[in-house]
């Protein structure tokens, strides 16, 4: 199993205001125990940024949380891969997704394009040990048993850790996103996280799954129900969150990627210091 601790953070570095702090970031994460650096937000295949953050760290696992199979050809990724491979050896993570058809014009057939890129991953030397899928329904959590060490969840509650887990079986990684606020003020945590999910609301693949697992139109109106902001955006303070991560892990979890939403956006150094101690 990939050794990316139990707890990780993940961060879009669109998100923040200086996305050249983010190896410096990582360096803090290492420091305060936290296992893996989750780089979101569609990284390029280039992959410099998880490469200058695995540059700045010495332990930490770094990921792609996840990189969309659309960007480029899987030899050329794979290439990068074993060039970051080999400056450091069983570091970095190769999450890989199918995106969604508004963003990605070449969009088609997702599953079937998956397990094109995937077999070209293989033919490149990339080991399966060495990615994870970022899988909601039931055909890609089970090809990501088989295909890849596991799944990597985005936009989830415990509930479909739970079923994920059923699917998957023991042994395959599960690790899913998880929002959290850290603010005991219900107004303002839940319009942090609606400002979040916004956009997310818009697509189907996440609407689909947001079904499945029981919310309707009525949930998706004006930014989100009360009900679906607080399935989604573990807030409080640090036992809330710890919490919430909790139930992750009892629903068959083994690690869990934070995402710390705040309402000004800046790099949240401040409430990654506080929840350590917590939630590692």
């Amino acid at each position: 199993m990939i050794d990316g601790g139990r707890t990780g953070i993940w961060l879009n570095p669109g998100h923040v205001p200086d996305p050249a702090a983010v190896p410096d970031a990582a360096a803090e994460l290492e420091a305060l125990g936290y296992g893996t650096l989750w780089i979101g937000g569609s990284p390029s295949h280039d992959l410099a940024l998880p490469a200058a953050a695995l540059d700045a760290t010495r332990r930490l696992t770094v990921a792609t949380g996840v990189a969309t199979i659309w960007d480029g050809p899987a030899d050329a990724l794979a290439t990068r891969y074993h060039e970051l491979n080999t400056r450091h050896p069983d570091r970095f993570v190769l999450g890989l997704g199918a995106s969604h058809s508004a963003l990605a014009p070449a969009y088609a057939k997702p599953f079937s394009a998956m397990v094109r890129f995937l077999d070209g991953l293989d033919a490149a030397g990339v080991p399966a040990a060495a990615r994870v899928l970022a899988a909601l329904g039931p055909k890609m959590l089970a090809l990501s048993a088989t295909r890849a060490a596991g799944s990597h969840p985005y936009l989830v509650t415990p509930e479909h850790t739970r079923q994920a887990r059923e699917i998957l079986g023991d042994g395959p990684l599960l690790a899913p996103e998880q929002k959290v606020v850290l603010s005991t003020d219900p107004d303002d945590a839940r319009a942090t996280g609606r400002r979040r999910l916004a956009g997310y609301l818009t697509l189907p693949n996440y609407l689909n799954s947001l079904r499945r697992l029981g919310f309707g139109d009525e949930d998706f109106a004006d930014g989100g129900s009360d009900r679906l902001v607080d399935a989604l955006v573990a807030w409080g303070d640090a036992d809330a969150i710890a919490a919430r991560v909790a139930e992750h892990r009892a629903a068959g979890a083994d690690h869990v990627a934070l995402q710390v939403l705040t309402a000004d956006g800046h790099l949240p150094l401040r409430e990654w210091r506080a929840l350590a101690p917590s939630v590692r």
